[in-house]
């Protein structure tokens, strides 16, 4: 049985300056050994699923609508465009992301190209050109899970600085998300170069869709992209709880957990983070597949009923820190110093 989260789960002093220490082995690839061996059936879920294109398509020409529609009005209804962005937009450009994350995983069609296509029709609603940069180092989020030299998910000792435990700090955190995650890209190491073709080609096509729209109606259907995009990965919105569900915890024996509410069906399954660290090549439709084939690996695991109650309580319980995080590259130093 899934055991939800509550607040005595939380210690009563969290770390404030370091993040926790754990093994270097990661979890991850020891459980899918496990499952495997356990219900080898699990594999005929490792298939494409080119429905998810479909779904992008419509989603896209939704927000495409949406945005004319806002450009229409023009700005003076800018403040109309923000709320609709935050109620409406965000949730459509997250599943829009989550089609980018799984395009990375070559879940959608065979070939890494198709799935680039795909990933760079999911980012026209961005406005802002994501797909290929997240691309260049998702992988090594899992191949070098919590490990602060390679792991981008990982948030920077700056930023955990900046945000402290204060309420204000961590939400400020939560607002510029995107800047954030931008700004760790320097640190780090054996990351494949983002500039690159694909880079371009994607610059290029988000260029030229952006420069369409705002010929045709104006920059409030701009402003309404952009912010829906703000908002789907930040901005102060719920979803952005997304971020601290996934592997914030205050247990260095258990990194990743899952999200098993309503949003989930508008959020493609990305609650369903154990499932995907365990086997990313599974597409998001087939997750909670996976999860019933295989329950005694999962039903035991700690979880989240809610992102909003999360995103509240990340703000305001002074016990969440940005690094209430995992990081084994903390051992990995210790032990590479003690060989030399």
């Amino acid at each position: 049985m899934n055991m939800a989260i509550r607040n005595d789960d939380i210690p009563a002093a969290a770390p404030q300056d370091t993040f926790l220490i754990a093994e270097p082995l990661r979890p991850h690839p020891q459980r899918r050994r496990a499952i495997l061996a356990a219900h080898p059936e699990v594999a005929k879920l490792i298939v494409t699923d080119p429905m998810t294109a479909v779904i992008t398509l419509g989603v896209v020409l939704g927000q495409t609508a949406i945005a004319a529609l806002f450009g229409h009005f023009g700005l003076h209804y800018w403040w109309a465009a923000l709320i609709a962005a935050y109620c409406i937009g965000a949730f459509a450009n997250h599943a829009m992301f989550v089609v980018i994350h799984d395009a990375v995983h070559n879940t959608i069609f065979k070939t890494p190209d198709a799935n680039k296509w795909v990933a760079i029709l999911a980012d026209l609603p961005n406005a802002f050109p994501t797909a290929m940069g997240f691309r260049c180092y998702h992988q090594k989020h899992h191949s070098h899970l919590g490990d602060y030299d390679f792991d981008a998910d990982l948030p920077g000792h700056l930023e955990a600085k900046i945000a402290s435990n204060r309420w204000y700090g961590k939400a400020f955190w939560l607002f510029g998300f995107a800047f954030w995650q931008l700004s760790r890209l320097g640190r780090l190491k054996g990351t494949v170069p983002i500039w690159g073709k694909w880079t371009y080609i994607n610059l290029a096509v988000i260029a030229a869709y952006d420069l369409v729209l705002l010929y045709l109606f104006g920059w409030n259907a701009l402003l309404y992209l952009f912010a829906s995009f703000w908002f789907s990965v930040g901005g102060l919105h719920p979803l952005s709880a997304r971020w601290i569900q996934e592997h914030f915890t205050f247990d260095p024996h258990q990194e990743t957990y899952d999200y098993y509410g309503p949003l989930n069906l508008i959020a493609l399954n990305i609650g369903y983070h154990n499932e995907h660290h365990d086997f990313p090549e599974i597409p998001w439709r087939l997750l909670p597949e996976l999860k019933r084939m295989a329950p005694e690996f999962y039903d035991h695991l700690k979880t989240h009923k809610s992102w909003t109650k999360l995103f509240f309580t990340f703000i305001f319980d002074p016990r969440y820190t940005l690094y209430s995080r995992v990081d084994r590259s903390i051992l990995r130093h210790a032990a590479d110093a003690a060989a030399k």
